[in-house]
């Protein structure tokens, strides 16, 4: 089974990025935007994690 513990640890770091990068978009706007075509059902929370600090990074370069 899978620490639960990853769940609090996730929702954290998740709700620091969209507080910090993106304040201003929906939930539903953050997870299409940042996830954009991607099958999210089997992927695991540190590289979901890993792709919005990659999107992230990739935005704010650009500006």
């Amino acid at each position: 089974m899978r620490d639960p513990k990853r769940i609090q640890e996730f929702c954290n770091r998740l709700a620091e990025i969209w507080t910090v990068e993106c304040p201003d978009w929906r939930f539903g706007q953050l997870v299409c935007n940042v996830l954009d075509g991607c099958d999210i059902f089997y992927l695991e929370e540190d590289k979901m994690l890993k792709k919005f600090a990659d999107y992230f990074e990739k935005t704010n370069k650009k500006e």
